[in-house]
């Protein structure tokens, strides 16, 4: 009773920092957006700032120890289609230590979240209302005019979080896209989220390994003469192997 008492402290704690501190970080974004928006259309620095500000509240967990692999594997000034599986809303924070230019597609809900969701409307990120077809077509309108503009597009293409860390079916969004675009696509791999912050859960879970990795991009080429059924399960397959592989570290030795 007294530690689950403590872990819930130790959330309303983080949380609490997360409000105090998106005020002037919020001020700062809108500061950079008017100054940098007439050289910089992509929006590229406020992007990076927006990484430093998720980054923060990472770096003052320090039970989350996050073990980051793969910077190398992104090339300077490509577009990509970014897909990776999703255990948790901590994904988001954690694929923000990554630090590289891309915009996400996020459900319309987080867009209205005070300061950090209007921090996203700044960004120019990608809104999804799930299951309205008129705004399906929107988003997959709002990727293409991103990608032609030379940002990538981080897609998580479960759709939503995984409760059992389980990659579920993957949605077609992230690979008409990538094929309409002839674009590389670009995996990522995130272990150990779901057992840091579950699905349903707002409560501190203490100590807790998670491991973020960027693989090396699929080209085009390698997808071409694929229907975007099979490129979908291609990359769910490979994302599906290598979690296994991260789940040893993030799980311990043993796992399987």
């Amino acid at each position: 009773m007294l530690f689950r008492s403590f872990n819930r402290m130790v959330s309303w704690l983080f949380f609490f920092i997360v409000a105090v501190t998106s005020i002037p970080f919020y001020l700062i974004a809108v500061l950079i957006r008017v100054v940098t928006y007439p050289f910089d259309r992509r929006l590229r620095l406020l992007h990076l700032f927006t990484c430093f500000w998720a980054s923060l509240y990472t770096w003052i967990m320090p039970p989350w120890r996050i073990r980051i692999e793969g910077r190398k594997n992104v090339r300077k000034n490509a577009t990509y289609m970014v897909v990776s599986n999703h255990q948790s809303q901590l994904d988001i924070l954690v694929a923000f230590r990554l630090f590289f230019h891309y915009k996400w597609v996020s459900k319309i809900e987080i867009f209205k979240v005070p300061l950090i969701g209007w921090n996203m409307v700044l960004n120019r990120y990608i809104k999804l209302k799930r299951g309205d077809k008129e705004s399906i077509e929107q988003m997959l309108h709002d990727c293409e005019e991103r990608l032609a503009e030379g940002s990538s597009v981080f897609f998580f293409p479960e759709g939503t979080r995984s409760p059992d860390g389980a990659v579920k079916k993957f949605k077609m969004g992230a690979f008409q896209l990538a094929k309409k675009m002839k674009i590389p696509i670009l995996p990522i791999v995130i272990s150990g989220t779901n057992k840091a912050l579950p699905k349903y859960s707002v409560n501190f879970h203490g100590i807790q390994k998670i491991y973020i990795k960027i693989f090396p991009e699929i080209p085009y080429a390698m997808f071409e003469k694929l229907s975007v059924e099979d490129t979908a399960d291609m990359v769910r397959n490979f994302i599906i192997e290598k979690l296994k592989i991260m789940d040893r570290y993030t799980l311990g030795a043993d796992a399987q």
